[in-house]
C-alpha cells in the first residue's frame, strides 16, 4: 500500500477516478489493561492466529507468478473449507506498473451465506517481491516473507472464522486480496495520475462485486496487524467514507482496555485495499493499519518492506488485541 503524503493533488484525482493499488505504517503492545469480552463464549486465540501466519510464511514469499502463490492459494481455499466456509476463487488478469502481466487469485469465504445481512473482513495475502526498504541495499531485489505485511491480517481473519463459524446468526464474508503489494518503489514516478499501481486484486474484486450486486453492511481491512508495539490510529480514507464504523471499533477497543493500541487520534490517509472497496462498490470500509510518528524508518514500522518482516517479529499480544476487538464487535453487531 502507499501512504498519502506525496502529493495532495494525486490523491484528490485518485478519489475521483480509480481504475486499476497503496501505502502503510506501525508500533507493539505492552499492557492493555483488563479486557472484558462482550461474549465470553467466543474467545479469540492468538496462538491459533499465529499458527495460520506461520503456515503462510512456510510456503516462502507469496509473490504472484511463483509456485508459493499457487500453493498458498490452495491452502487458503482448503483451510476456509475446513473451517466450514463456502469458498470461491476470483481469478483475474492484471498488468503491473513495470508492465508485467500477472494472474491473481482473490480467495473468498462466506459463513452462513444464506443470511442477507453481511459484514466483510479482508486482507491481502501476497507478499512484496522486493525488500526495497531494507537498510542493506544488497537485499533490495529479494522478496520478503510478509509475515506482518499480508499474512498477519489473514491469520486474524481465519481465527475469527474458526470461532464464529458455529454461530448461526453471524453473516461474515472474507476476501483475501492478491497482487496488493506489487506497487512502485518510492523513486518511481507514476506516469498516469489516474492509475493506481497498488491494490490490483482489490480493484479487480471491487469491479466484479459491484457488477454482481454484492452488498455488505461494512467492511474491515486488516493490514500489518501483528507487529510488536503496533499502534492503530484513525486512518483518513476510513474516516472519509466510514467514520461511524471507525468510531465504533475504536470506542470498543477503549472500553475493552486497548485504548493505548487503538489510539483515538487521526493518523493520516493511506491508499490501501479499503480504498477501491469504498470508491468502487460503495461499501463503507475501514482500514486497521499501524501508524508510528517515529522519525526513524517507515511510519509503518521498522520491518516494512524489509527482510525483517518475518515470523520472528510477530507479536501475539498485538494479534490478540486486534482479534479480540473485532470478534466482540462483530458478535454485538449481530445480536
Amino acid at each position: 500500500m502507499n501512504r498519502l503524503g506525496k502529493t495532495a493533488l494525486l490523491f484528490a484525482i485518485a478519489l475521483m477516478t480509480l481504475p486499476s493499488c497503496k501505502g502503510r505504517r506501525v508500533v507493539s503492545i505492552s499492557t492493555a489493561g483488563t479486557v472484558n469480552a462482550v461474549n465470553s463464549a467466543y474467545v479469540f486465540n492468538a496462538d491459533s492466529a499465529y499458527s495460520y501466519i506461520a503456515a503462510q510464511t512456510a510456503f516462502g514469499p507469496r509473490v504472484p507468478g511463483t509456485r508459493a502463490q499457487l500453493d498458498c492459494r490452495d491452502w487458503l481455499v482448503n483451510t476456509l473449507k475446513r473451517l466450514g466456509a463456502e469458498v470461491s476463487v476470483h481469478t483475474f488478469d492484471c498488468q503491473t506498473f513495470d508492465k508485467k502481466n500477472l494472474k491473481g487469485y482473490n480467495v473468498i469465504g462466506r459463513i452462513n451465506p444464506e443470511l442477507g445481512d453481511r459484514i466483510m473482513l479482508c486482507s491481502h495475502w501476497d507478499s512484496r517481491p522486493w525488500a526495497d526498504n531494507d537498510s542493506n541495499k544488497e537485499n533490495w531485489s529479494k522478496p520478503i516473507d510478509g509475515a506482518n505485511d499480508g499474512a498477519s491480517g489473514v491469520g486474524v481473519i481465519l481465527e475469527i472464522f474458526r470461532i464464529l463459524a458455529s454461530n448461526p446468526n453471524v453473516g461474515i464474508d472474507c476476501v483475501f486480496f492478491d497482487v496488493e503489494d506489487w506497487g512502485p518503489g518510492p523513486d518511481y514516478e507514476e506516469e498516469d495520475s489516474k492509475q493506481l499501481y497498488w491494490c490490483l486484486g482489490s480493484q479487480a474484486w471491487s469491479y466484479m462485486a459491484r457488477n454482481n450486486g454484492y452488498k455488505a453492511r461494512y467492511a474491515v481491512l486488516l493490514d500489518m496487524v501483528g507487529a510488536s508495539d503496533a499502534t492503530f490510529y484513525k486512518e483518513g480514507v476510513s474516516m472519509k467514507y466510514a467514520a461511524s464504523v471507525v468510531d465504533k471499533y475504536w470506542k470498543a477497543a477503549t472500553d475493552m482496555g486497548y485504548g493505548k493500541i487503538f489510539v483515538n487520534k487521526d493518523g493520516g490517509a493511506v491508499i490501501d485495499d479499503h480504498y477501491p472497496v469504498n470508491a468502487i462498490t460503495g461499501i463503507p470500509a475501514i482500514d486497521i493499519i499501524p501508524y508510528s510518528k517515529s522519525l526513524l524508518g517507515s511510519s509503518f514500522g521498522s520491518t516494512w518492506h524489509t527482510l525483517d518482516d518475518n515470523l520472528q517479529h510477530i507479536d501475539k499480544a498485538t494479534l490478540n488485541a486486534v482479534g479480540t476487538v473485532l470478534t466482540n464487535v462483530i458478535i454485538k453487531d449481530f445480536e
